[in-house]
C-alpha cells in the first residue's frame, strides 16, 4: 500500500508497533520483528492523519542548526539534571511506594525518559528548561512504569492517581517539547 508520506521501518524486540516523527519530520516505524508488512499498512492507514499533521508541524518549524555545546556546559547541565532528578525521583518513588534502581542523565535525540525493566530510570538532561509540572510529570510518569511495564489504562490511574492534571503537562511537552533542543 502507497502512504503519502515516505518512512523507514525499524525492526526490534519489542511487542507493539509505534511510529515517531523527528524534530526533521522523518517517519519512523517501529515494528516487532516478525510483523507483516500488511500489518504495519494497516496501522499507518489507521494513524495516517495524526502523521500528516506531525510531519507538516515538523516542516513548518525546522529545528535550527545550533553548534554542540562545550563539554564543560554540557556537564553543567547535566550535573543540575542530576540533583533535580535524583530529589524528584526520591520524593515521589515514596508517595507511590516504588523501588527504583540507578539514576541516569542523558541526551536521547527521541525520549524525555524511560525506565528499565530493572527499574533503572534515565531522563533527559533538556528537560530542565521545561515548566516544573512537567519534570514531575516524567518523574511519576517513569515511577509508574515499576507497577506497570505498558502505557494502559492502568498506568495512567496510576500517574493520575499522583498527578490528577497529568494530561496538562502531556500536552505541554507535545506543544512544546521541540523547543528544549533550541534553549541552548
Amino acid at each position: 500500500m502507497k502512504h503519502p508520506f515516505e518512512y523507514e521501518i525499524i525492526y526490534s524486540n519489542r511487542k507493539t508497533l509505534a511510529v515517531q516523527i523527528t524534530p526533521d519530520g522523518t517517519v519512523k516505524v517501529r515494528a516487532p520483528r516478525r510483523c507483516p508488512n500488511s500489518t504495519i499498512d494497516h496501522f499507518l492507514q489507521e494513524k495516517q492523519s495524526w502523521i500528516l499533521k506531525y510531519v507538516s508541524k515538523a516542516k513548518q518549524n525546522p529545528l535550527s542548526e545550533k553548534p554542540p555545546l562545550p563539554p564543560s556546559e554540557r556537564n553543567r547541565y547535566i550535573k543540575i539534571a542530576r540533583d533535580i532528578f535524583t530529589q524528584k525521583t526520591a520524593y515521589y518513588a515514596g508517595i507511590m511506594h516504588v523501588t527504583y534502581g540507578r539514576i541516569s542523565i542523558r541526551e536521547q535525540k527521541t525520549r524525555w525518559g524511560s525506565c528499565s525493566s530493572e527499574g533503572n530510570l534515565n531522563y533527559n538532561w533538556r528537560l530542565i528548561f521545561a515548566p516544573e509540572e512537567v519534570l514531575d510529570y516524567i518523574v511519576v510518569h517513569e515511577l509508574a512504569h515499576r507497577r506497570e511495564m505498558n502505557h494502559s489504562k492502568a498506568f495512567y490511574a496510576v500517574v493520575e492517581s499522583v498527578l490528577p492534571e497529568y494530561k496538562k503537562a502531556q500536552k505541554w511537552l507535545r506543544d512544546n517539547g521541540r523547543s528544549l533542543w533550541t534553549v541552548v
